[in-house]
Formats: C-alpha cells, structure tokens, sequence
C-alpha cells in the first residue's frame, strides 16, 4: 500500500510538471504598437512604442512618412521572474514629431520571433493645429527649441552681378543650455551661384545678445557667393540636428546638477538676393565679365636681346574681385616674332570679403631676327561696384631691340615694305673644280614584288595573329587572378573586421565601427564599388541588379542604418549581439545569391 502510495505521488507531481510546461509552450507571442497619446497638436510630440513578449531578430519599424523622427530608435528590455515563471518584455521606441495636420496613418512593423514573422496592427493619430498649454511642464525638447537658433547673415542683399556675397552662419545658444555636437541635415547646394567654402578651423564662441537676450554665438559655416545670373535668387536653408543637454530641477547625490539629452532641428531659413545686372550704357566693347577693383600691366622681362634669346612678356590683373571668372586680354604681337601659348598663373586668397590676389598670362618670345618690335598697347574693362561704373586701362607700348642675328631680308622689321633684291646670274666656270669621275657602274633596278622579301611581309601579318591572341589571352588570364586575388583578401579582410566587432561586444562604438568596416569591405568585393561611392540607395540599387532577395537587401540596409544611428542612438548589448548575428547571417545569405 505504502508503495502504491508513492508511485501515486511520482505520477501526479510528473503530470503537474507536464501541465506546467504545456502552459509555458502554450503562451501566445504578442507583438503590438502602442502610442502615448491617439490626439495631439501639431507642434506636440509623440512616443510610439513597439512591445513584444519575447525577443526576436530582424525589427523593421515603419517608415513614419508623415513625421520627423526626434529620437529612437531606442531599446529596453525587462526580464523577471515571479512564483517560478519568466516575465520578458522588449520594447523599441521612438519621439516623433508630425509634420502637418490631419490623419497620419502609422504603418505596420514586423519581426522575427522563433522564425515566424509577426507584424502589427497600423494605428492613425489625429493631428490638430498647435496648441497652446502654459500649465504643461516643458520638456527638454521644448526647452532647446526655445533656446536655440540658426541664423543666416548676408553682407547684402541687393548685389551686381558677379560681386561678392558672404553668408555666416551663425548658432545662438542659451547659456541655459549646452550643445554636446551638430550634423548636417540639409546643405545648401547655392544654385546659380559661384561658391567658395571658407573653412571653420575652431568653433569659438563669443557673447553676444540675441531679439534683447544674452547669448552666445558660435560661426558653423562660411560661405563666400558670386552670383551668376540677375534676378531674385534664393539661397538654400541649412538644417542642422543639435544634440543638447538641458539642466533639469534634479542633483545627484553630490549634489551635481542632472541633465536631460534633447535633440533639436534648426533651420537658418531661406534668403532671397535682388541682384542686379550691369549697366549696358557705357559698356566697353573689351568688356569680359570683369567685376572689382583691379590694376592691369604688360611687362617684358627685358627690351633689349639677341636673335634666338628668349623673353617673357607677361600680362597681369591684380586687385579684389571675380579673378577667377573671366577671361585675360590676348597679346597681339608681330608676325617675325615666334609665339608659344602663354602659361597662366593664379594666386588667388578667398576671405569674407571676396577674393583678392592676382591672375596672369606668361608668353614666351624668341625674335627670329635683329631689328625693333613693338609690343602694342593692350585694353583691360572692368566694372567696379563701387563708383558703379566701368573703366578702362591701357597698357604702354614696349619695343623690343634686337641686337644681333640675321636680318630679314623678306620685309622691313621697321616699315613692313618687301626688300625686292637684283637676283645674280653665276658664270660659266663658277663649278670649275668639280671633277667627273668616268668609272661610275650604274646601279641595277631590283623589283620588290615577286622577291623573298615581299612573300616575307605578306605572310608576317598571318603569323602575327595566332600570337596576338595568345598575348590576349595571357593578359585576360591574369587580370582574372589578380581580381580572385584581391577577392580573396577582401573577404579576409571582412572577416577581420567581423572578429574584431566581436571582441568589440559591449564597447558601442568600437563594435558599430568595426561592423561597418566589415560590411563596406564585403560590399566591395561583391559589388566592385568603391568607397566614395556608398550609399544606401546605390548598394540597393546594384543588389537588385545582381537579383539579390528582398529579405537580404533590407537586412543589409538596416544593418548600414544601425550603424548611422548607433553614434546617436543608445543601443544595448543584446542589441548588438542581435546586430553581429544578423551581419553574419546576411553575408552567409548574399554569398549564396550573388554571382560568383
């Protein structure tokens, strides 16, 4: 009885374990978007998050086509055990900011989780005009937006043509705040303009005040235009993204203040130039686009030199203005005089105020023959905005002395008249000590065609083109294993990279840097691009080409994608173990795909 008893027991707690672990196997996969708010004003943010039960590969969010992406994505994980069971939880999420009014639809987004892909359910948000709530706390975002703004400053706005134009952008920074760093979101590309970067060597921030408040400014950019056309012309607006830390109400422990990181878009905003044409009354015919305030020479290196020497005659513009936008007057010299094409020399500085320095045209002469030469007077027009109209310099007139050498019997140096000279006829016995030699043997005529020599070149074409294609072949058989070659390293090299992205586990930005490196060595061996041609619609474009599956090709854009935003972003370690599973899944995947 008593063992009946406890074999009974063994059963029933075996049972109990069964039922608990088909409850466990039993439990649904939940993936599901989740807004903060289904209602908001246009200038109110939004935080959308992306919450599954248990972990997954392969996330894609949505494209949030109707909003700016403020932050995300960003990623926490929550892991607990209760009464013996595991509670796992992990959430992506986002701050969007939507960018009109309306129904703005969120799509879907999918992962992978135990190989099945599960997707969520699309969600709209109702977006109102702007809405004005003072009793509402404000958040870091709102704080930067307040304290922060990009401006725009033009030296005129009512050029001429071809004048100079400087833009300074300039940041001015609450000193309530401070700015951790800066990219890029949209360059200018100064559309009808000749443009010249001037470079920011050190970011220098000055005191300043700003609409009557204290701030300080920093120069980002310098930017030096010479307009092209007349007429109003825009200037592009640059939209930077600022990283910022806005002190909060909070201290540590010791007593520090804690800061709050916020992201904030600034635009310096569109800027329209009037730019007037030149005046065509009074224009010199000479005239070639010259704008400024210049000095115009023609210089010889020296006036005096024998036939054969050599000169430089050189013609020089200096001063302030569009040096580099028109065209030197050509010397016009004499016909006896050997010419060769001038060497043109620039030196040329670029600062806020235009450009400034001097241009010119060096030409080489060698006078044939003795006698004087003149240079001729040369015409330089030029525009000068600042008495707004055109003058005229002429240069002086040289003379070249010829000392020694021959002279030129065919024409005066001087006068240009033809020497018409008494043509003598020799005597007679003028040849008299030439003697005739009377043994001469005459030379025989030997024919080409029909001799050994012209079978010779007939047949020497033939025997030439077996050996021509066996050097082709050679040279093709070569190239293809230096190409094997270089794959070959390329592949180590990637997998180099990859070792090194795994050492780099928990190390954020050694671990992004080192798995982009991988990618982009990989990607050139497969797809035989270089580095100055990344990006991600040019790697998707060529994947396709080579039929790469869909799958692939988003896998590989999100990795490409990861590694941008992880500079950013904060990401987790088990998002970079996601990460480096994936980079070597793709690679495995796109090795099968692509062609060999």
């Amino acid at each position: 009885m008593k063992k009946m008893f406890i074999w009974g027991l063994i059963a029933l707690c075996f049972f109990a374990g069964q039922g608990i672990s088909l409850h466990a196997q039993e439990k649904a996969v939940s993936f599901e978007m989740k807004l903060s708010k289904e209602k908001l004003g246009l200038n109110e943010r939004l935080k959308v998050e992306f919450t599954m039960n248990k972990d997954g590969d392969n996330f894609q969010p949505p494209e949030f086509a109707d909003f700016n992406v403020v932050m995300g994505p960003s990623q926490t994980v929550s892991n607990s055990w209760s009464n013996g069971k595991r509670s796992f939880y992990k959430t992506y999420w986002y701050i969007l900011n939507p960018r009109k009014k309306g129904s703005l639809r969120i799509e879907q987004a999918t992962i992978e989780i135990e190989g099945q892909t599960y997707k969520t359910v699309p969600k709209t948000v109702v977006v109102t005009a702007a809405v004005s709530n003072p009793n509402a706390p404000k958040t870091a975002n709102d704080i930067a937006g307040e304290n922060l703004h990009l401006v725009a400053e033009v030296s005129k706005t009512n050029p001429y043509l071809n004048e100079a134009v400087s833009v300074v952008y300039k940041l001015y920074i609450s000193r309530d705040i401070s700015v951790n760093n800066y990219r890029p979101l949209d360059n200018p590309q100064y559309n009808n303009f000749w443009s010249q970067d001037i470079p920011v060597t050190r970011y220098k921030s000055e005191p300043t005040t700003y609409k009557g408040k204290p701030y300080l400014s920093v120069v980002l950019k310098r930017v030096v235009l010479y307009p092209q056309k007349s007429g109003k012309l825009e200037i592009e607006p640059l939209a930077l993204e600022i990283y910022v830390d806005v002190p909060t109400s909070r201290r540590s422990f010791f007593g520090q203040r804690i800061y709050s990181q916020a992201t904030q878009r600034v635009s310096a905003g569109k800027r329209v130039l009037n730019v007037k044409p030149l005046p065509e009354q009074g224009k010199p015919e000479d005239f070639s686009g010259a704008v400024g305030d210049f000095t115009f020479s023609v210089t010889a290196s020296k006036t005096s030199l024998n036939a054969s020497e050599s000169l430089q005659a050189k013609v020089s513009v200096e001063g302030d203005g569009n040096l580099k936008l028109f065209q030197l007057p050509k010397l016009t010299l004499p016909s006896a005089l050997e010419v060769y094409e001038p060497e043109f020399k620039e030196d040329v500085r670029t600062n806020l105020s235009g450009m400034k320095g001097s241009v010119s045209e060096s030409y080489t002469v060698v006078p044939s023959f003795r006698g004087q030469y003149p240079i001729p007077s040369v015409s330089f027009s030029y525009f000068n905005p600042k008495t707004r109209s055109y003058q005229t310099v002429n240069s002086d007139e040289i003379t070249l002395q010829v000392l020694e050498g021959p002279e030129d019997n065919s024409t005066s140096t001087n006068t240009g008249v033809v020497n018409r000279n008494t043509v003598s006829v020799p005597s007679g016995d003028q040849f008299h000590f030439i003697k005739l030699k009377s043994d001469l043997i005459p030379v025989a005529n030997q024919f080409f065609l029909g001799s050994s020599r012209f079978y010779w070149w007939l047949l020497l074409p033939l025997a030439l083109v077996p050996l021509s294609l066996l050097v082709r072949q050679l040279l093709a058989q070569k190239d293809q294993d230096q190409e094997k070659i270089q794959l070959r390293q390329t592949n180590r090299l990637a997998r180099k990279y990859l070792t090194n992205a795994k050492k780099a586990l928990g190390n954020k930005e050694a671990f992004y840097i080192a798995l982009e490196r991988a990618l982009h060595n990989y990607l050139k061996a497969k797809l035989r691009i270089e580095t100055f041609e990344f990006s991600k619609e040019k790697i998707q474009s060529l994947l396709e080409e080579k039929q790469a599956k869909e799958q692939s090709i988003e896998q590989l854009i999100q990795l490409l994608t990861n590694c941008e935003m992880a500079r950013y972003s904060p990401f987790s370690t088990g998002q970079m173990q996601d990460d480096y599973q994936l980079a070597s899944k793709v690679i495995a995947q796109l090795d099968k795909e692509l062609p060999k």
